[in-house]
């Protein structure tokens, strides 16, 4: 077996070992780059062929690692899309067009998906009192270890912002009333705000479901509106409200199912507390063409009466009423009527005339 002194000598030739030898950096630095030449040799033999199709995918991917595919980073995620345990799409940072770009990479199709954004189930903020103050460090995870937290309602935000610290994409700020509000068009839905907070507040929601119920509170109507006012009372005005059946109220708190809701608003305009939000920037009118034959089934399905005409006479909408619900569209058999004006929720694109 060779030893140090004998591979010294092959690199320096044995006089120049002898005429160094009391010259210890010349020793260490000759150990230095027999070790790394073979520590070089040792990384071509023993190194792994890359896959250049995995290769292709993380050039393509943003590179944000963020996690919110369910792997560890974007290199895993290039990884499972090329052995096709992962869908093109799966990245929530990427764009429509790094989609298709994966797609084409792996020659798969891009299923369509509804955009998942971060939904902050509280509005308290200000509007929740405290129970004492609190002067501890500043963050929700050590807030909510003294008594639960500061605010009398323990269901509640904080309001010290991990969300807002923890988030890579800077879509999420606190607002003004003290409760986080989120960017949807900066949040990806990587979950991590949803991870850190200690309530469990947050919660991933369809980015074209506009109607949503910001509360958390369990606690009976009398007990949770003197603890904010603005909590959900359970008193199930938007229950009876809702023409879909989408919202129920269990455990004296509202909740919306989004796969059922139509955005129509009817529940919020109901709730007297303000528990239940309205976020919608412009609704959609239905409007009657001249291919409307008159059966009145879509008198019969409006929930606001926002339709009339006589049977066998093409019909009208007042847009002073309309919500843009959508429920008239489904159910005219001729196709005669159209959302115009703004998105139609139902249909996730813009109808005009």
């Amino acid at each position: 077996m060779m030893t140090p002194s004998i591979l010294i000598g092959i690199v320096l030739g044995q006089d120049s070992v002898v005429e160094s030898i009391g010259d210890p950096a010349v020793v260490l630095g000759a150990m230095g780059l027999i070790l790394g030449l073979g520590l070089a040799f040792a990384a071509r033999k023993l190194s792994v062929p890359k896959d250049p199709v995995v290769e292709r995918i993380n050039g393509i991917l943003p590179g944000a690692n963020c996690g919110g595919c369910g792997f560890p980073g974007c290199v895993q995620f290039a990884e499972a899309v090329a052995r096709g345990d992962a869908p093109p799409n799966g990245c929530v940072a990427a764009s429509a067009e790094i989609n298709r770009q994966i797609a084409e990479v792996v020659g798969g199709e891009i299923s369509e998906s509804v955009k998942m954004v971060a939904l902050v189930h509280c509005n308290g903020g200000h509007s929740a009192k405290d129970g004492f103050g609190y002067h501890g460090p500043v963050d929700c995870v050590s807030a909510s270890m003294v008594m639960g937290g500061q605010k009398i309602c323990s269901y509640g935000c904080l309001g010290f912002g991990d969300c807002v610290e923890v988030c890579p994409f800077d879509a999420i700020r606190m607002g003004e009333n003290g409760v986080p509000v989120v960017d949807r068009d900066a949040c990806t839905g990587c979950a991590r705000c949803v991870e850190v907070c200690p309530k469990r507040i947050i919660e991933l929601w369809p980015v074209n479901r506009e109607v949503v119920v910001a509360c958390s509170s369990l606690d009976k109507g009398g007990e949770a509106r003197k603890a904010c006012s603005v909590a959900c009372i359970g008193c199930r005005k938007c229950e009876k409200a809702c023409p879909v059946e989408a919202v129920k109220v269990d455990d004296n708190l509202a909740v919306i199912d989004p796969d059922r809701c139509i955005n129509c608003g009817l529940c919020a305009s109901e709730c007297p507390t303000g528990a239940i939000l309205d976020n919608a920037p412009a609704r959609p009118r239905a409007y009657i063409d001249s291919s409307c034959i008159g059966c009145t089934l879509c008198t019969k399905v409006c929930p606001v009466d926002a339709i009339s005409g006589e049977l066998k006479e093409r019909h009208s909408v007042d847009t002073e009423k309309c919500i843009g619900c959508g429920l008239c569209v489904s159910k005219c058999p001729k196709n005669s009527i159209n959302l115009i004006g703004a998105k139609s929720y139902q249909q996730d694109r813009e109808f005009r005339v």
